[in-house]
């Protein structure tokens, strides 16, 4: 299902003048652009990853030029993303403190601010890690600028199924900077954030609806009723469990993964179906709790990776 797009046009809003821009402000301003809180999650799916393929202890100069060219690759979809969507930040009440919606940052400053850091993280990853690494940086922020900000994000309810494609590259890059290759175990470990993201991200949709109802983006909540948005929750929830699993028989880890894979898992599935439960018998606001299964989907993905990084030391 799909919805004419909302026009990407700057908001109409009074920000900060030139004038009224303390430093102090600007550069914690420009620093929002990058989400940072979305890169930690990113670089929680790639280190874990570098001491996954290395079998134990990666060399620690790539490790920080690896998480430095990450950084400044997400940083700058991050702030390409906030360029475009700038027009229905503005109209919605979680994003309204946006830099580009106070004014602390210009259109055009946020433009040049994103474009030279997917330039300067590309040349970073290239030159000091490999290029293997540094083309599937940029091909996931070329993907999330164009495939899912501009082409997918306004057009239809599946857009975080296909747009979440892009957080799931971090898992590719920390492989191929270690091994300058790819391999099954990545393709498991990229499976698990494919599907781990729409059930991650559906819950937060639905606390926050209205916000993307009144700006015409169609995400699930929007156009599905919560019963059936919990129930694709439980599908992706079930697929994801089931996918995490398949990292062991392939022989790359030991028993401490599979185990911490089956309790995470199994408490995951729990919160899911206990949302499920709650919608289908028509809770609604607080009652509904779906904020349970978004924050615990944080913590289990943190946990799972601290696994996929021990478990080469107890094999």
């Amino acid at each position: 299902m799909s919805v004419t797009a909302v026009e990407s046009r700057p908001a109409g809003v009074v920000g900060a003048t030139p004038g009224h821009r303390p430093f102090g402000a600007r550069v914690g301003a420009f620093v929002a652009l990058t989400k940072p809180r979305i890169i930690e999650l990113l670089l929680i799916s790639t280190v874990p990853v570098m001491f996954l393929a290395q079998r134990g202890v990666p060399d620690l100069l790539l490790v920080v030029n690896v998480v430095v060219g990450g950084f400044l690759s997400a940083g700058g979809a991050n702030t390409l993303n906030m360029y475009i969507d700038r027009d229905i930040d503005a109209r919605m009440r979680r994003t309204e403190q946006r830099p580009l919606v106070t004014g602390m940052v210009s259109p055009r400053e946020a433009l040049v601010f994103g474009v030279t850091l997917a330039a300067v993280s590309t040349l970073w990853l290239g030159l000091f890690v490999n290029w293997l690494s540094s083309a599937l940086a940029l091909g996931a922020l070329l993907f999330y600028v164009f495939a899912y900000t501009l082409g997918l994000k306004r057009r239809t309810s599946q857009n975080i199924v296909w747009g979440g494609i892009a957080g799931c590259m971090p898992v590719f890059i920390g492989w191929a900077a270690v091994t300058g290759s790819l391999s099954w175990a990545a393709v498991v470990l990229f499976l698990v954030i494919f599907f781990w993201t729409p059930p991650h991200y559906w819950p937060l949709s639905m606390k926050v609806r209205e916000d993307y109802a009144n700006v015409g983006v169609p995400m699930l909540p929007v156009v599905a009723s919560n019963t059936v948005v919990a129930r694709q929750i439980v599908v992706y929830s079930w697929v994801m469990v089931a996918v995490s699993m398949a990292l062991w028989p392939l022989g790359h880890t030991g028993w401490l993964y599979p185990a911490a894979a089956l309790l995470l898992g199994a408490f995951w599935l729990k919160e899911a179906h206990g949302l499920y439960r709650r919608a289908k018998a028509g809770a609604v606001g607080a009652a509904l709790k779906e904020m349970r299964l978004f924050h615990w989907s944080i913590t289990y993905l943190t946990l799972l990776f601290v696994a996929v990084a021990v478990d080469p030391f107890l094999r």
